[in-house]
């Protein structure tokens, strides 16, 4: 995931400006994204970061949900990047945003109670996403919690046969993990515990999942 090698949201650079109304169109993104946000069981003061945050829709939503918290969203796309600080120059609150090189987060040991992640981690090869993980349990306090939403093993035909639209669209290298239900094992090879497949649900797409782990 070096910074000038991934994949953009919708695959192509020219598409990014369309994700946040394709996603709202084409998946129950404010169901299955509060569904995460309650997951986290959020707590005042909390240090939050929003890994992949794309244009920040799930950082604005718990920011606003939990003013007291420390949101920061990072991404490894400037393009989507821009798009996100445009959408919270309206709001009364900031959230920063910082660039990722695809190789070391740019934080500190142990700074997060919480890690999120939404639909990021189907754009990562396998080295890539067992880099991520690593790096996520680096800056995640002791006993800290990462929360995943993203493509996961299909639960019957239909939904595969629905997902190979995003193995065409993203890439076979990439989310293949996903639809053969890996990612779970990604997170226990890391060193997380705990590691649970919290909700599942049928879009579209193919079957997205809800993942939860603790540090």
């Amino acid at each position: 995931m070096k910074s000038l090698s991934f994949i953009p949201a919708l695959r192509f650079h020219w598409l990014t400006k369309l994700y946040d109304p394709l996603i709202q169109i084409t998946l129950p993104e404010k169901r299955f994204k509060q569904d995460l946000i309650t997951q986290m069981g959020i707590q005042n003061d909390f240090q939050i970061l929003d890994f992949g945050c794309g244009t920040a829709t799930l950082s604005m939503m718990i920011k606003s949900q939990y003013p007291s918290t420390f949101v920061t969203g990072v991404d490894v796309d400037r393009k989507v990047l821009s798009i996100a600080k445009k959408k919270l120059q309206s709001l009364s609150y900031t959230i920063p945003l910082d660039d990722y090189d695809g190789i070391r987060l740019p934080y500190a040991d142990h700074t997060f109670d919480r890690v999120v992640s939404s639909l990021v981690f189907h754009h990562l090869d396998p080295v890539q996403k067992s880099k991520a993980f690593r790096e996520i349990k680096r800056v995640l306090k002791p006993q800290g919690q990462l929360h995943i939403a993203d493509w996961g093993k299909a639960e019957n035909a239909l939904m595969r046969n629905l997902f190979y639209i995003i193995q065409w669209l993203d890439g076979f290298k990439t989310t293949q993990d996903n639809v053969e239900g890996l990612i779970p094992s990604y997170m226990i090879e890391t060193g997380f515990s705990e590691v649970t497949v919290m909700k599942d649900y049928s879009t579209a797409f193919g079957t997205l999942e809800l993942f939860y782990a603790r540090k």
